[in-house]
């Protein structure tokens, strides 16, 4: 196991900067997950952390040794790629074992190594199968299997998931937590997919146009983001947002007004916050009451409603607002599509955002975070 830091990191391609002033620290035996849209930069980090990639400016430590001019080879780092990259020729245990091979190994600690990796990714009875007679999960446990086999010191997964089925990436990321924990090693992990990312994570770290957005455990992101970015990108379905305008500021609260003309209190800090101002409202879809229990009523005619038996999702349309609103509830509600429905805005549930993103930091304390 070895920590990970970065320091004032950058990496351009000519004059193309796709990592940007990147600062991290990465604790030992911890499991991050660089989440974050197409492009922005998660994979190439990763990259310059194995050392594929040159560092344009910036310092890399893997634990304390500076490694900016270290080779691949030499990091102590193991890579699992979005693509298996077995080779057809050769059975699992060839494939696992080759780079001990290639290293010229002792034959009794490269079998040792493969059988104990092979136990613990449950492919051990398949060991002398060709990678054309397995499924696409074990596939993925034989390319993992094969990092573990050079027992590194840091695990780097790039998207590792992408090609396999909902089912399959569903049991794959729970064999994948499961084996961070019985190793307790470091692991760098890289998704687009922000399920992935909460439901794995120790601590994601939030990537948008090269830039570190925020960095945090999963609820403290999910319920706390700094930005709405963050806050947009974090959650399934996506937060809601709404123009609002600011009626009256104290120092913990903040009195919106919606475009209906229904204003109410929200508890955020005030002391960046301008009466007169126009600022973007937030919440959740999940986080949505029926009629008569929260603080606000919004009406909107349903657009699209998705039933799917442990949940139903009603997309509205809002009399001055392009985008639609969605409303998410447990089990199943009677509504359909072109009914007028009315929903309640919580007000302790609200985020509050300035027209360049930043948010406002919430009051309210949510539990277990």
């Amino acid at each position: 196991m070895a920590s990970v830091t970065l320091r004032n990191v950058c990496k351009a391609y000519g004059d193309n900067l796709i990592s940007k002033n990147v600062d991290l620290d990465i604790a030992e035996g911890e499991f991050v997950v660089f989440v974050g849209p197409s492009g922005c930069g998660k994979s190439t980090l990763l990259r310059c952390i194995a050392g594929l990639e040159d560092i344009t400016s910036g310092d890399l430590y893997i634990g304390e040794e500076r490694m900016n001019d270290v080779p691949p080879s030499e990091r102590g780092v193991g890579m699992v790629f979005q693509s298996y990259a077995l080779y057809p020729h050769l059975n699992l245990f060839d494939n696992m074992s080759f780079g001990m091979k290639l290293a010229k190994a002792d034959k009794d600690e490269t079998k040792r190594r493969v059988d104990h990796a092979a136990e613990i990714l449950q492919l051990g009875h398949l060991l002398e199968r060709k990678p054309k007679a397995l499924s696409g999960g074990q596939r993925q446990r034989v390319a993992i299997g094969r990092t573990l086999v050079s027992q590194p010191n840091v695990f780097l997964l790039d998207e590792p998931l992408s090609n396999l089925d909902a089912a399959l990436r569903v049991q794959m990321r729970i064999e994948i937590a499961k084996l961070h924990k019985q190793l307790g090693c470091t692991m760098i992990y890289v998704t687009h997919d922000q399920i992935e990312a909460m439901t794995m994570a120790q601590k994601i770290v939030v990537l948008d146009g090269g830039y570190v957005s925020q960095v945090g455990k999963p609820l403290e992101l999910y319920h706390y983001p700094q930005n709405r970015f963050v806050a947009g990108f974090i959650g399934s379905p996506k937060m809601n947002f709404m123009s609002v305008f600011i009626e009256q500021v104290e120092e913990d609260r903040v009195m919106v007004q919606m475009a209906n003309g229904k204003a109410f209190w929200i508890p955020v800090d005030g002391t960046t916050v301008t009466k007169g101002d126009r600022m973007s409202l937030g919440v959740r879809p999940e986080h949505l009451l029926p009629e008569g229990e929260g603080d606000a009523t919004i009406d909107g005619t349903v657009q699209v409603v998705e039933k799917l038996g442990y949940e139903t999702q009603a997309y509205l349309r809002l009399e001055h607002m392009d985008a639609d609103f969605i409303y998410r509830r447990p089990d199943t509600i009677n509504v359909d599509a072109g009914d007028s429905f009315k929903v309640d805005i919580p007000a302790h549930r609200c985020h509050l955002f300035h027209s360049d993103g930043r948010a406002c930091r919430r009051l309210y304390k949510e539990p277990g975070v």
